[in-house]
């Protein structure tokens, strides 16, 4: 719930509300669900065929049964400073953005965005803020902390015109962030989507964004004839490589080669795709359960299920489609910091790494440095793709010491 955004750049208190009606139907839906049979030969433990049934189906009755969104949405709307605001984005057009903005008492505080990806949203921020915004002593470096919505993620308005994907959006928050909250300078930290959206937002306002925070990036392996130091070591890779280097290479052939079909078919026919997913609890579940399995360290973390669900209602909510169409949004750029090139073109702008092992997409600095540059990296023993979630403790501690380090003073205070 929202007053009149009628105005640019005014931003008005938000509070999220999820209609009964849907409420209504959805528990309906999850009384009518049909579920699909396991082989008989495929173990509890083998995802190899997607999610396992006999989970969705656990899920599925506590959300029928037990889960309280009423509550969830209280805890929620107590827990974050939540707005919605209109900005005219550059060569788009208006679209009204969420976002949450938690303010430091601190004199020193340091503006952070934060941008989630999908099938996350803005509540990946949930353990983060406290630890961000009101640090223990005056010595650890303080932010002021801002957590958008994607649109058409969670409570964001989905865009009603194609083509906005992370070159738009990257447009949009830099309004936010400078017209009507006035940053000029800030800091941002991303992964997944999040990372393509602060990047592109890096390349199209360098003025503005002063230094990256990424623990998600993917990047191609230079080539040989620019770096035949970085090409030996990947073809000497069992010899030369770390044991971390050498499993997260492998954590990302095995995405390529098993677990990116739905980016194909979200990029390619996401409304077709939307017409089951969104209609259905039950295959929606089915889709991001098996997600949150592939992506999260399991050894390390574990999500209850009432998180599990949701992670579920911020896309249940909005019929899912837009979350799924910002992929053929986004590969269908073009132009200045567009997600083509986003991540084959160098960046001067400073960023650091954080490590996690079950991330999907971490490569060996001598990638990175070829298209970043990379001033802070640090590696961890724990920790997957949602790592404010799984490991709120490391992934706070990272953006610490990096955001206050002489690097990121300097360029706070650099020429614009």
């Amino acid at each position: 719930m929202a007053g009149p955004l009628n105005e640019l750049n005014q931003p008005t208190p938000y509070k999220i509300h999820v209609d009964d009606e849907l409420l209504d139907s959805t528990k309906k839906k999850l009384h009518l669900a049909r579920f699909p049979e396991e082989q008989i030969d495929i173990s509890d433990d083998d995802w190899s065929q997607g999610a396992k049934v006999k989970v969705v189906k656990r899920l599925a009755e506590y959300w029928r049964e037990q889960y309280d969104w009423r509550a969830e949405e209280a805890r929620i709307n107590a827990e974050f400073n939540q707005f919605k605001v209109k900005v005219d984005v550059p060569g788009y057009g208006h679209q009204v953005f969420h976002y949450a903005h938690h303010i430091s008492s601190r004199s020193d505080a340091i503006p952070l965005l934060f941008v989630q990806g999908w099938p996350g949203s803005f509540l990946e921020a949930r353990k983060i803020i406290e630890p961000l915004t009101n640090p223990p002593d005056a010595s650890t470096q303080a932010f002021h902390l801002v957590v958008p919505s994607i649109p058409g993620f969670g409570p964001g308005d989905p865009a009603k015109k194609s083509g906005f994907g992370p070159q738009f959006t990257a447009r949009g928050f830099k309004k936010v962030m400078v017209d009507v909250l006035g940053y000029e300078r800030f800091v941002m930290q991303g992964g997944d989507w999040g990372a393509a959206i602060t990047r592109s937002m890096a390349f199209q306002y360098p003025e503005h964004v002063r230094a990256c925070h990424h623990n998600m990036f993917f990047c191609f392996p230079p080539p040989w004839y620019k770096a035949p130091f970085a090409i030996g070591r990947l073809i000497l890779s069992p010899y030369l490589y770390t044991k971390l280097e050498l499993h997260s290479l492998q954590k990302m052939k095995d995405y390529q080669k098993e677990q990116d079909g739905y980016m194909r078919i979200q990029s390619t026919r996401p409304q077709s795709l939307g017409f089951g997913l969104g209609d259905s609890p039950i295959g929606l579940l089915g889709w991001l359960v098996e997600k949150l399995h592939d992506w999260i360290d399991i050894a390390h973390y574990e999500m209850p299920d009432n998180d599990v669900l949701t992670f579920v209602m911020m896309h249940w909510m909005q019929g899912a489609t837009p979350g799924f169409r910002y992929y053929k949004m986004a590969f269908a750029e073009k132009g200045e910091g567009s997600t083509s090139e986003l991540f084959t073109r160098y960046l001067n702008t400073p960023i650091g790494v954080s490590h996690f092992p079950e991330e999907l997409a971490m490569p060996p600095n001598d990638w990175l440095a070829f298209v970043a540059n990379v001033q802070f990296r640090r590696e961890h023993d724990r920790g997957g793709h949602f790592a404010a979630v799984e490991c709120p403790d490391l992934f706070v501690r990272d953006l610490r010491d990096w955001f206050s380090s002489d690097v990121v003073k300097e360029a706070m205070q650099g020429e614009k």
